[in-house]
């Protein structure tokens, strides 16, 4: 979570809380903001989430070409074999 989501939502909850001990209740606007706040912050996390598989992608993608190097190599070593054979 960003620094300026974590300071709004803290605001929204200090407001929540100063309604509260008021006996007001929550208000609707506290409500909202509080809902703005989270929205924002599930944004975040979304795309960071998304970051993170498109990088786990990347390295099943990059781990397959190794293998399929290495298969080339071993293919290779044994033909090689065959012929000093």
């Amino acid at each position: 979570m960003n620094l300026e989501l974590m300071t709004a939502q803290l605001s929204n909850f200090k407001r929540e809380n100063e309604a509260l001990r008021s006996g007001q209740g929550a208000s609707l606007t506290v409500v909202k903001q509080n809902t703005d706040v989270a929205l924002q912050n599930l944004h975040v996390v979304m795309n960071s989430a998304h970051a993170s598989i498109k990088q786990l992608v990347s390295g099943a993608e990059t781990l397959n070409l190794v293998t399929e190097i290495l298969k080339s190599i071993h293919r290779i070593t044994e033909v090689k074999d065959e012929a000093d054979s």
